[in-house]
């Protein structure tokens, strides 16, 4: 149904703001100290490498970390190390998802017995107050008849 009356979406009002001096710009201080260092990030020597990783699911490993810039050498140590241990990895990493799978299978399992069993129960507790009903509804009293 059309309104007449309907001037599109409400907005509210604007009220002008006569303070406004235009976007907030922050002050720059000088600082006579400062001289530009463009060697302040170059090392010749890194005694350490630090990893800040976030894994979704526990069990990843990191292990022979190689910091190189020859990829040759990068490549050499990759079949020397990686190469030689991917496999008894990837075997160990089947073995612990079979069994996980197989856990989780036999919770399953468990829960959905437990779930029967209460089922039963309940309809053994319903047809049995549905039972002492029918006793108390046929027991009219002498009175009555």
């Amino acid at each position: 149904i059309d309104n007449p009356d309907y001037k599109g979406e409400w907005r509210p009002r604007q009220i002008e703001n006569e303070a406004y001096k235009g976007p907030w710009v922050h002050p720059q201080i000088e600082n006579p100290e400062y001289s530009a260092d463009d060697s302040l990030y170059r090392y010749t020597d890194i005694g350490a490498v630090g990893f800040d990783l976030w894994q979704v699911k526990s069990g990843t490993i990191f292990d022979n970390i190689l910091v190189t810039d020859d990829v040759e050498y990068a490549a050499e140590v990759g079949r020397d190390t990686w190469a030689v241990t991917k496999e008894p990895e990837r075997e160990m990493k089947s073995k612990i998802d079979a069994e996980e799978a197989e856990a989780k299978k036999a919770e399953e399992d468990a829960a959905k017995e437990t779930e029967a069993t209460e089922e039963e129960e309940e309809d053994e507790t319903e047809e049995a107050e549905d039972d002492e009903e029918a006793d108390e509804s046929d027991e009219t009293p002498r009175d009555e008849l």
